[in-house]
């Protein structure tokens, strides 16, 4: 076991999963450069307020795992839990190296202080979360994470419980889109016509500030969620640089109540369909066949990322009201675009008026992602 050191250290570490998972069909490898940029402590935001460890586990000279542990201090300030994280997990199918890495781990952060380890998060919560636990035989969708069945059973053997739950639920439009549409327009139809409510789309000609918009919103409904943190200032510049490229407009819908913004959807086409042959390279020539595809060859599929009502209108018969409003728009949207299946993810397990409303367009459970936890 070795703390990473280093340029070389770092491609090992960065290389290790296009290596482990390269013949499993449901792993989409990632961007190479956006795994650079999170372990980068000068670009990623999380290193504002947080410290992280990165090692890597060795067999006969060949790197076969790979974790990190951070402290994230807003945590901290927040939920006073004495809790740190560990993530970037991957590794070969052996306890052994689980075992050895979740120890480094666990060591680090218990020589600092912490008395429970959380993950794994990568880096933060605003980051890919969570183990897979089901819904093995299909690819993720646009940042989800995957990991091979044999990683729950691992830390579980390691002494890990769980500690939440989050799910990822899909709808196949078509299915939904002839029966369930009219009804739920029926249903605002009489507050549109009053001009109560409205929705909009995201004007392309404001892009950034749309976006601060949807993320300051989001950063008020998500407050009372567990281990929620606000996205930062400069965490929400990272996000609206990521998404300029790759969102279009209508990918984000405002619902308006008395024509103030109060509620919002992000949904994003699902990249890892025109991305999964990459290799995760965009370099020497890969960057034209995106541009290409993203033009020519739009994505089939598409994942709802952001969801949040305003605080002030959550306990109010208008916010079941907004949401069906914004639902509706979703999906004929989706509809408009050719869009065959829309995922809803994540939602946290005991987020029940989130899960009822997917349920009750037909939505069902597709993938599982597991939380685990340790005392220390």
């Amino acid at each position: 076991m070795t703390e990473l050191r280093g340029r070389r250290d770092r491609y090992r570490f960065v290389d290790l999963p296009y290596r482990l998972h390269r013949n499993d069909p449901s792993w989409v490898p990632p961007l190479r450069q956006d795994a650079h940029r999170l372990l980068d402590r000068k670009r990623n935001p999380f290193f504002d307020h947080g410290e992280a460890c990165f090692w890597l586990a060795w067999r006969d000279g060949i790197p076969v795992g790979r974790i990190s542990a951070q402290i994230n201090h807003r945590h901290l300030e927040t939920h006073h839990d004495e809790t740190g994280h560990f993530g970037l997990l991957e590794a070969v199918d052996d306890q052994a190296v689980f075992a050895a890495l979740q120890r480094v781990a666990e060591n680090w952060l218990r020589e600092r202080g912490m008395r429970r380890i959380l993950g794994p998060y990568s880096l933060s919560m605003n980051d890919d979360i969570g183990v897979l636990v089901s819904g093995f035989d299909t690819p993720p969708m646009v940042g989800m994470p995957y990991t091979p069945p044999y990683y729950a059973k691992h830390l579980a053997e390691t002494g890990y419980v769980k500690a939440k739950d989050v799910h990822a639920l899909r709808v196949t439009v078509t299915d939904i889109v002839t029966k369930h549409i009219v009804q739920l327009e029926n249903v605002t139809a009489r507050l549109r016509a009053e001009g109560r409510i409205a929705v909009r789309h995201l004007d392309p000609a404001r892009f950034a500030a749309e976006m601060r918009l949807a993320l300051d919103i989001y950063n008020e409904a998500w407050t009372q969620n567990w281990g929620f943190l606000p996205v930062t200032e400069r965490e929400a510049k990272q996000i609206i640089d990521q998404l300029a490229p790759v969102l279009p407009p209508e990918g984000v819908v405002f619902a308006l109540a008395d024509g103030e913004p109060a509620a919002m959807v992000v949904a994003l086409p699902n990249l890892n369909e025109i991305i999964a042959d990459l290799g995760g390279r965009l370099f020497p020539i890969n960057w034209l066949k995106l541009l290409w595809r993203l033009r020519f060859r739009k994505p089939k599929t598409a994942r709802v990322i952001l969801t949040g009502v305003r605080p002030r209108y959550r306990r109010s018969a208008l916010s079941a009201t907004l949401v069906i409003l914004m639902l509706a728009e979703v999906l004929n949207v989706a509809r408009r675009e050719n869009i065959e299946t829309v995922e809803f993810s994540w939602i946290l397990e005991d987020n029940k008026p989130s899960l009822e409303g997917a349920h009750a367009i037909g939505a069902q459970l597709d993938k599982l992602y597991r939380i685990y936890a340790k005392a220390l």
